[in-house]
């Protein structure tokens, strides 16, 4: 890569290379419970003054300074659609609020002189900039459980680290960790103890940034360290011009065989992502704003009452646009946690159900928000003895595990919140079951509403056509009879319902047919049948992907439906 012209301010350098692309810009503080949207409206490439523009209905933006300072994300998509992300933060910049209107602010931030930040600890901080990368392993439980990352600064003090917000649950600040691996392009790896200092979402594309101190530093350590900073220096230095005797890379920085690999298949999945419909993206835009709301309750103690039914009225407008559009979006979740997978696909079926019996149901918005809060317990009891919801489970992880209603409202009661009757019905009752055989109060019958017994059989049946601790998925007529025969635990009307709506071959399900392709099922007709596919692969040819959307009269290329399969038997899998 060139380095950037060698003239002006050298933030203000970075950021217009990051403004070249799609952004988005989230002004941050630890005072305020939510990052504030803005705009870059003027940049001064010499003097490294830049104005942002807000809208902020609230009396109280000066929570988003602290002592005059202000802090900021840029994250860019450098690839269609989404994919290759770039972030650039800058913290505690000087800067001035003004109104402009009743709603409207202008933010003059004045950047600094270097790309180099002295960090609180009065270590220098090296950021990650102009596509500079390292990655990063965490090992939060030893041999049990590691997150990987990439970094995104670095001091001898310490370093922060971009993850997918997923893998938060597993951390809290204040934790100390037995190790983080830094492995930088060359092949060269850090080894350290750490602990977690801070912790905020990243961006808008389901990441969060995580802030470590080093621990612990053997003399080797450190002084490996100190070279590893220098060399992170040099780079960004020349990327940037701003050091006129840097000439060439660190060879820190020069991929190696392994890293070029890697990224090779890092672009492939990128193209696979940047295929999904509007609808798609707005489902995982769910997907990554309930675990976001999670993260506030965990970090800042705060019930993300906002984003929360933001993910509701989503679910509901997807629902009024495109129904069946909503039902395939909603398969391609799979690769979610799967708390997360779960709750938004029971949320988006409860959703769909509710409104085909009555179109104006008052209770529907509370439903749904209650269906999507109802598995947030799980990753709140996620502790050692408990590392990991993605492991298979022993016995008594599973017992720990039947205590996620109990665990989220305790969290709600100590947040201060408190659901309306409709949302607390599906939060406290989703596992209950007619017979008294579920849980946590073994209700019976009567005791139960007609919405309970209906989401009871939802997530009975989502349960049963995933995979899960290990059990791999029926097809959807063999969970319909195992519902059935369960001895009065469920309603048999609810489950007729369902059978109507969404047949024996359920949108979203992968098919196979008989001339060895598979698909994944996009309409069905009101017998059930499928009338519209996307076929996806030949097995006579399994290292090759088709994408391939066939009707009903074109069935005859593929041959006769023979029924529903579990795409982990044929090694189908998603792109995250």
């Amino acid at each position: 890569m060139n380095a950037a012209p060698r003239s002006g301010n050298p933030s203000a350098q970075v950021i217009r290379s990051l403004l070249q692309h799609k952004h988005q810009l989230s002004v941050h503080s630890k005072n305020a419970p939510y990052a504030l949207p803005a705009q870059v409206t003027e940049l001064d490439l010499e003097a490294g003054q830049l104005v942002l523009e807000a809208e902020y209905s609230g009396s109280d933006i000066e929570q988003y300074t602290s002592g005059g300072g202000m802090s900021f994300d840029i994250e860019a998509l450098k690839a269609p659609d989404a994919g290759e992300r770039e972030v650039y933060s800058i913290s505690n910049v000087s800067a001035k609020i003004l109104k402009t209107d009743s709603t409207t602010y202008r933010l003059e931030c004045q950047l600094p002189e270097s790309v180099f930040v002295q960090d609180s600890r009065g270590a220098i901080r090296i950021p990650f900039i102009l596509g500079m990368q390292a990655r990063v392993s965490v090992e939060v439980y030893l041999h049990e459980l590691s997150i990987p990352g990439r970094l995104r600064n670095l001091s001898v003090g310490g370093c922060m680290v971009d993850i997918d917000i997923a893998d938060s649950i597993a951390i809290t600040v204040g934790q100390s960790v037995p190790g983080i691996t830094l492995e930088f392009p060359s092949g060269v790896s850090f080894f350290a103890e750490a602990s977690i200092r801070h912790m905020r979402p990243f961006g808008n594309h389901g990441h969060a940034a995580v802030g470590f101190q080093f621990i612990n530093l053997t003399t080797p350590q450190s002084e490996a360290l100190f070279h590893y900073v220098s060399e992170a220096e040099r780079e960004a230095a020349y990327r940037t011009g701003a050091n006129d005797a840097v000439a060439t890379h660190s060879p820190l920085f020069i991929p190696g065989a392994k890293e070029k690999k890697i990224l090779q298949r890092e672009e492939q999945e990128r193209q696979k992502h940047a295929q999904r419909s509007p609808v798609q993206r707005g489902v995982m835009e769910i997907a990554h704003q309930i675990q976001i709301g999670l993260m506030y309750m965990k970090t800042r103690h705060l019930f993300p009452e906002e984003i929360l039914y933001d993910c509701a009225d989503t679910l509901l407008y997807l629902v009024g646009q495109d129904r069946k559009a909503l039902l395939y979006a909603l398969a391609f979740l799979r690769n979610e946690p799967d708390w997360v997978r779960h709750a938004i696909q029971v949320a988006g079926q409860l959703a769909d159900m509710m409104l085909l019996r009555d179109p104006h149901s008052p209770h529907v918005r509370e439903a749904v928000l209650g269906a999507l809060l109802h598995s947030m317990g799980k990753p709140l009891l996620v502790s050692e003895e408990l590392p990991s919801l993605k492991v298979h489970m022993k016995p008594y992880q599973k017992e720990i595990l039947k205590g996620h209603v109990a665990a989220l409202k305790e969290k709600l009661q100590a947040l201060g919140w408190s659901p309306s009757p409709t949302c607390r019905d599906v939060l406290v009752n989703a596992n209950e079951r007619l017979d008294g055989s579920g849980y946590p109060a073994g209700k019976r019958g009567e005791q139960l509403s007609e919405l309970a017994r209906l989401v009871s059989v939802l997530k009975a049946i989502n349960k049963l056509t995933h995979e899960r601790n290990g059990i791999p998925p029926r097809a959807p007529l063999d969970a319909y009879r195992w519902v059935n025969d369960a001895s009065g635990a469920y309603d048999k009307t609810v489950l007729v319902e369902y059978i109507q709506y969404y047949g024996l071959y359920p949108i979203g399900s992968l098919a196979k047919f008989s001339g060895g392709f598979l698909a994944w099922i996009m309409d069905i007709d009101a017998k059930g049948m499928p009338t519209k596919v996307n076929v996806i692969k030949n097995l006579s040819f399994k290292d090759t992907n088709i994408d391939s959307v066939l009707t009903s009269k074109d069935f005859a290329q593929i041959g006769k439906l023979e029924g529903v399969v579990n795409p982990a038997d044929y090694g189908v899998r998603i792109a995250k």
